[in-house]
């Protein structure tokens, strides 16, 4: 029998939460690169490693700006993003080689944002069979590296 460790999601999995007074993405855009995950800054937008991916190599485009829609942002940050995100693409494909994505935003919090008061882009590598017996039947999802590696797996291939 094989076994499959991820102890890094316990704390998720009990609903353990670090309080952070202000918005999380505008600290982390304030704090050390190695230590929050990010990827890549640009002018406008930040890359970071979601904490709580839905698969490996989950990235988020956060505009340093803390608005709630990309409807707040100027067209050069929207630019950027848009730019800042075919980047982050080519770099999953250099590290993973993943065959198709998930792209997209949730625009507040019925349309599920974790955290809509500060907007942000989500992309998601995708594989063929990627979901299986642990979504369907335990509502888990298996991330199969940790967090520090993809961050220096992505950060390698950054510049394609």
């Amino acid at each position: 029998m094989n076994h499959l460790w991820a102890p890094w999601r316990m704390a998720y999995i009990k609903g353990e939460r670090t309080v952070v007074d202000g918005c999380i993405f505008c600290k982390a855009a304030e704090s050390d690169d190695a230590e929050q995950h990010i990827v890549h800054r640009s002018q406008h937008v930040y890359v970071i490693l979601n904490r709580f991916p839905y698969n490996n190599g989950h990235l988020m485009v956060i505009p340093y700006a803390h608005v709630a829609s990309q409807e707040a942002l100027p067209p050069e940050a929207l630019l950027d993003m848009m730019q800042t995100v075919n980047r982050a693409l080519a770099a999953l494909r250099k590290a993973y080689s993943p065959p198709a994505f998930n792209l997209g935003a949730n625009l507040g919090t019925a349309a599920g944002a974790g955290i809509a008061e500060h907007y942000h882009f989500h992309i998601v590598p995708r594989w063929a069979g990627d979901a299986n017996f642990m979504t369907a039947v335990g509502d888990t999802r298996v991330i199969p590296a940790n967090l520090e590696d993809t961050w220096r797996d992505l950060r390698a291939a950054w510049d394609v």
